[in-house]
């Protein structure tokens, strides 16, 4: 039996963590990167990373370090899973290491000042690299348990996503391909917003005829948004879009939930994401969102009635107000009204 080449994974979070170990059991060797050195000690002495993914067993095959030129230097195949705020400022400094490499972003965030996707912002930093994204309904907690899950590796590299596929493909966890990197990179991003209004929705106790209203009305904006910036509207009917959305939004187990709950509990903004102790993307989504949507003239309702609660000193009860008051348009967009 040859040795296999190890796989990097670059970030030391619930999903990251979660990532490596399902490669180790797939018997790939991988080699984990933070930035934390006491994160890494911890994983490597007591097999466990008790910040981000308290009571999961860390497989033997899963090597911590925090040298990223040694860990790159080793892998040829490697899973990008640093918040978006940081991916640059982590990989700019290793770049010349990257030519030729085939980077995947698991990220679900955008640039606030250059509203790029992760795979754009790995475009820049290394142009001469093969680029993929990893998106779908993959809450870090499941997979590390070994829920059913199911993913989307998208690049219109084939060899990119048949290697991903031979990666992480196993027992517990289905990995389909797409070749709309971009569609299914802004469905991870955009449904974090909505998860936070889900989130606000259940804890103010709003019964399950809103909570539909509010996930089918907010994959429409997400289609329409996506589409203007010319992703294909059908990827949004798969696991990366409704797919993704439905659990973000239905889950406490979501980090943007959990923000938002916290918010329909009284708590400030500042407060809810302190409480959570993680980076919930959806906050910082949001605020480009709403700035871009205006910029291009795409009709948000949600998005703006949020931001008006979070950043505008509006209260829930106006917003809702407004929402229900608003002219109502076509249920779906995009299927057209003759020849049927």
């Amino acid at each position: 039996m040859t040795l296999q080449q190890p796989v990097a994974v670059l970030g030391g979070g619930s999903f990251g963590t979660a990532l490596a170990n399902l490669l180790a059991e797939n018997g790939r060797p991988v080699r984990q990167w933070m930035r934390d050195p006491e994160q890494a000690e911890a994983i490597r002495t007591q097999r466990e990373n008790p910040r981000y993914l308290k009571g999961v067993k860390i497989h033997p095959g899963v090597e911590p370090g925090t040298d990223l030129p040694a860990v790159l230097a080793e892998c040829e195949l490697v899973f990008v899973a640093v918040p978006s705020s940081a991916l640059r400022k982590v990989l700019e400094p290793v770049a010349g290491q990257l030519t030729g490499k085939f980077l995947v972003s698991t990220t679900k965030g955008i640039e606030a000042q250059s509203f790029k996707l992760m795979s754009q912002i790995l475009e820049d930093v290394a142009p001469d690299a093969r680029i993929g994204v990893l998106s779908g309904p993959n809450l870090a907690k499941e997979v590390a348990d070994h829920a059913l899950t199911a993913t989307v590796v998208a690049s219109e590299d084939a060899e990119l996503c048949k290697r991903v596929q031979d990666a992480l493909h196993g027992r517990t966890f289905r990995v389909y391909a797409s070749q709309d990197r971009f569609g299914v990179e802004l469905g991870g991003a955009l449904k974090n917003v909505y998860a936070i209004m889900s989130g606000m929705a259940a804890a103010l106790g709003m019964g399950e005829n809103t909570k539909s209203m509010l996930i089918t009305r907010a994959l429409a904006e997400m289609t329409r948004f996506a589409v203007k910036l010319g992703a294909n509207p059908m990827t949004f009917l798969g696991l990366a879009g409704v797919g993704d959305l439905i659990v973000t939004c239905s889950s406490p187990k979501s980090r943007n939930y959990q923000v938002g709950f916290a918010l329909g509990e009284g708590l400030s903004l500042e407060d809810a994401v302190a409480r959570l102790g993680e980076v919930a993307e959806g906050v910082n989504t949001l605020k480009v969102l709403k700035t871009r949507a205006e910029e291009l003239q795409v009709y948000m309702p949600l998005v703006a009635g949020l931001h008006a609660i979070l950043f505008e000193g509006r209260t829930l009860a106006q917003v809702i107000e407004a929402l229900m008051r608003g002219e109502p348009k076509t249920d779906v967009d995009f299927i057209p009204t003759t020849g049927f």
